[in-house]
């Protein structure tokens, strides 16, 4: 081997361990990279198993909340009586939501923070106010002219084109109740509650103890007042106006536990009507008077030095006859009757209350003669050309199909 050669096979020795060795290096850089690689990775496993722990004991948490708010849900439908005024269920359907929102904007004059559907409702109510309310009114009168006006003007749908709610959501609440004029106990109820807090007289939303009906109490002087305006919606009578709880109870029961009292009788409308009596026969006189003027409540005072439970028996039965004899006579699709008594310091007050419906079994209004004349003229034009059959209904005189004609 010549020395060239010797030269060449050293260099080419040379290189090859220069190249191993930066294999090596490589190499082993990339193993102690892979090495810390799968120690992160190992740390990351035992870190997502931790997490995954926290998750599954959060979601148990999740689900034991659930599980509470269940339980809390059905207490509240399962046909008890709530201790709690707002966001109670009505009829399984509606809710009493408060009404402070709107309330205090009208009272602090600031408005900014309603939405547009309460800024409407507050724009509605405080007109009504400023219609019906003057400043030298007190709480009491106050209370009457909100009565009154809604229980005259938020009546009933009569006839052919009833107010319609562009949404069933609405009639529970008082942007239904002022808006369309038709609502729910619940939205007369919340109404009402509304004028009051307005107005600055403190006024409850009460539900039965079914929770199939709600109506007001309301506070006037150092006492508490039923007020269901529902009931007397279209008519006026003061039937259901600032009732005591001995009165509301003939027809209610509610939780007397969480709602106050109402034992006071100053601002009661047939304390504040009643006359005076004595003779328990002189009851159906009295009420027969009202009935032929066609009137709304018969309030009279026995003092309780004339009055014991015999004479409270009589004057049962009595008005128990009278009952049976409206039903069984022309009045009977008229009238409704209905009492009941309060004590009194000195007395016993018997309130009578006579509901009257409209109408009664008087006819429809009449069309006049040239309508009837276009009536028959329309239909005659459109369908003047339809052959009878061989057996068809004709209209008789007494404004309905009569028998089937051959």
């Amino acid at each position: 081997m010549t020395k060239s050669a010797k030269i060449f096979l050293a260099v080419l020795a040379v290189l090859m361990v220069l190249v191993l060795g930066a294999e090596l290096a490589i190499g082993w850089f990339a193993y102690s990279r892979l090495t810390e690689s799968k120690d992160a990775l190992s740390e990351l496993r035992e870190n997502n198993t931790g997490l995954r722990a926290n998750l599954a004991e959060l979601q148990g948490n999740l689900t034991e909340i659930r599980e509470q708010i269940s339980t809390l849900a059905e207490s509240q439908d399962d046909g008890s009586d709530p201790g709690q005024e707002d966001d109670v269920r009505i009829a399984s359907e509606y809710v009493i939501r408060s009404t402070l929102p709107i309330s205090d904007a009208y009272r602090a004059g600031d408005r900014s923070a309603l939405s547009d559907k309460e800024k409407e409702t507050l724009d509605m109510a405080s007109a009504i106010l400023a219609k019906i309310i003057t400043p030298e009114m007190d709480a009491f009168e106050k209370e009457e002219a909100v009565y009154l006006w809604m229980t005259e003007n938020l009546t009933h749908d009569e006839g052919l084109l009833p107010v319609i709610p562009q949404t069933q959501a609405d009639c529970d609440n008082p942007y239904g109740v002022l808006k369309y004029h038709n609502a729910v106990c619940v939205g007369y109820a919340t109404t009402f509650r509304l004028f009051m807090q307005m107005l600055d007289i403190p006024c409850k939303v009460v539900h039965n103890s079914e929770r199939y009906h709600s109506w007001d109490l309301v506070q006037l002087g150092n006492g508490w007042y039923h007020t269901d305006i529902y009931s007397d919606v279209g008519q006026s009578n003061y039937s259901h106006f600032n009732l005591t709880d001995a009165m509301q109870a003939t027809s209610q029961s509610w939780n007397t536990d969480y709602f106050p009292a109402a034992n006071q009788y100053e601002y009661c409308h047939a304390y504040r009507i009643s006359v005076e009596e004595t003779d328990p026969y002189a009851v159906p006189a009295a009420l027969r008077s009202a009935v032929d003027s066609r009137g709304q409540v018969v309030a009279l005072r026995f003092p309780k030095t004339d009055l014991d439970e015999t004479g409270a028996r009589i004057v049962q039965q009595m008005l128990e006859d009278v009952q049976s004899r409206i039903y069984g006579s022309v009045l009977s699709n008229e009238l409704y009757i209905d009492w009941s008594w309060m004590p009194l310091d000195d007395s016993w007050l018997l309130a009578i209350n006579l509901t009257w419906y409209e109408g009664g079994d008087d006819p429809a209004p009449e069309l006049p003669d040239d309508v009837y004349e276009k009536i028959n003229g329309a239909v005659e034009d459109a369908f003047g050309d339809l052959e009878a059959g061989d057996e068809h209904w004709d209209w008789d005189n007494n404004g309905g199909w009569g028998q089937p004609k051959g």
